[in-house]
């Protein structure tokens, strides 16, 4: 009962800020112009000034396992690549196909991962690494599927110039980048710096909440509800299905699954709303999963967890 209660207050003031941002559009309050310029500011400010906070904070050094990353950095490339080839093979529309692999496969890693690991066992245990290992890899993988899947995305040569040069150039790519050489030298930052640059790293995830549901079209989103419950299927069953035993049989345990999990089968990030948007795929279905997946997750991640409660395995 606890882990239910736990779930469910961890995602649905989630859902409900969602609620809130379409509210709000409706009521007037928020128009598509605010609309289009939020989108803008939490794409090449916020999210990018957050994960190059979350990095640059991160001490990759210490408690250093090497199996480990190597885990989680594996079985991220092979969600993201299976998934991308699954919808290029199966989708008959092909324009759903980046916001599709991305919304399926990309958790809120981040976001919840620290809370549930430090709501089961008081400390972060090896979270912090599966977020370096896993969250870095999360965006570079959505950003080449995402320019690959892109409207103006030409063909031939120029698409794979395309592909490089947005991946170079991709905001997210560089805020992570920028947090690296801090991390790695175990660079301090001044209060004043450190309070700035977390207020503005902040406000990325509730703006992003809001546009999610301000950008949420209920019509629009019924005509794309097969692929809206094929991915959070994905996301929230099949991926945790697949992966889990993995970790088990590899020898991992505890706070290390619990990071897992949280890689796998937690809801998807709000971030992929953010990003389909700005990099012209289908903002629509990103936003329509990240709602049905949130609202599914707290009884999925409360399944498997009790779960593995009971296999004796956390």
């Amino acid at each position: 009962m606890d882990s239910f209660h736990f779930a469910i207050n961890a995602t649905m003031p989630i859902f409900l800020v969602i609620v809130l941002g379409w509210v709000l559009m409706r009521m007037g309050v928020f128009n598509q112009a605010f609309a289009d310029v939020a989108d803008k500011y939490v794409f090449k400010v916020a999210l990018p000034v957050l994960l190059f906070y979350d990095i640059a904070t991160t001490n990759l050094r210490q408690g250093f396992d090497l199996k480990f990353v190597l885990f989680c950095m594996v079985s991220t490339t092979t969600m993201f690549l299976g998934i991308w080839l699954l919808a290029h093979l199966s989708m008959k529309d092909k324009s759903l196909v980046g916001a599709f692999s991305q919304a399926a496969a990309r958790s809120s890693a981040a976001i919840l991962g620290i809370a549930f690991v430090m709501n089961i066992y008081g400390n972060l245990g090896q979270t912090p690494l599966m977020i370096v290992a896993a969250v870095p890899l999360f965006n570079i993988y959505s950003v080449i599927i995402l320019s690959s899947s892109a409207s103006d995305n030409p063909g031939g040569r120029g698409h794979i110039k395309h592909t490089c040069l947005n991946v170079i150039k991709n905001p997210i790519i560089l805020g992570i980048l920028a947090g690296l050489p801090f991390s790695l030298l175990g660079i301090k930052f001044p209060v004043i710096v450190a309070k700035t640059i977390t207020s503005v790293g902040s406000t990325a995830t509730p703006v992003a909440l809001l546009m999610v549901g301000a950008g949420f079209e209920g019509r629009k989103a019924l005509a794309r509800i097969k692929p809206t419950v094929m991915a959070t299927a994905i996301k929230l069953l099949i991926l945790p299905a697949i992966f889990l035993p993995l970790a088990v049989f590899m020898g991992f345990t505890k706070s290390e699954l619990v990071a897992v999990l949280i890689m796998t089968g937690s809801p998807t990030t709000v971030s992929c709303y953010i990003m389909a948007k700005n990099m012209d795929n289908d903002a629509i279905l990103s936003s329509s999963i990240i709602v049905l997946a949130t609202l599914l997750s707290s009884v999925t991640l409360t399944g498997w967890i009790f779960l593995l409660r009971h296999m004796a395995l956390i």
